[in-house]
């Protein structure tokens, strides 16, 4: 049976998915640790199955986490807690090593669903949770211009000013590249645009 490290840095927020975690029938273990430090360290001693992992943290923060962890157990699905301002981090994990993200207050079933995914490809370090095997999608010069805005933190707003838009239409523009990359928010855009190769 599988065992789950979480790391992430806020006490409240780690119990809170540690519970979420913990209620999944077939864990062997859920362990924690509070830093990307202590995660390799709590990795090396316990070889959990799946890592967790806070993608923003003080020091050592959950992209390099993830980079270390893939390089050294390439077969270790590691997967992003995030919050909807993670975009940028998001991409720069799953550019990383990471299998993909999940939001910190997700429910119990959709954890569940989650490692069931990332289990079930086993060894397998290179599946990815994400877009399924299919044909690249293509995006419009200005869709990726704006998903690239993104990848770099910017607003709505911002974005338009960059490409002298109005904010209505990149919303327009980033809701036709949401489809294309099969997102449901700027995270997964960017996470989505990472791994189909049309971010660097």
């Amino acid at each position: 049976m599988p065992i789950v490290l979480i790391c992430d840095d806020v006490a409240a927020e780690r119990e809170s998915v540690r519970r979420a975690v913990a209620m999944i029938g077939g864990i062997e273990r859920v362990i924690t640790a509070a830093s990307g430090e202590e995660a390799l360290l709590r990795f090396e001693s316990e070889h959990p199955d799946v890592v967790l992992l806070d993608v923003r943290m003080p020091g050592m923060g959950g992209v390099e986490a993830a980079h270390r962890l893939h390089e050294s157990f390439p077969a270790t699905a590691v997967v992003m807690l995030v919050t909807p301002h993670d975009a940028e981090e998001v991409g720069l994990a799953v550019a990383a090593g990471a299998r993909g993200y999940i939001a910190k207050d997700a429910s119990h079933e959709e954890f569940a669903a989650l490692l069931a995914l990332v289990l079930e490809s086993g060894g397998d370090g290179d599946r990815r949770v994400g877009p399924p095997a299919a044909q690249r999608p293509v995006l419009s010069a200005r869709e990726q211009q704006v998903l690239e805005g993104i990848t770099r933190g910017l607003s709505n707003a911002e974005i338009g000013r960059e490409l002298f838009l109005a904010e209505d239409t990149v919303k327009t523009h980033a809701r036709r590249l949401y489809r294309k990359l099969g997102a449901t928010d700027r995270a997964g855009a960017v996470a989505n645009g990472f791994r189909w190769g049309l971010l660097r």
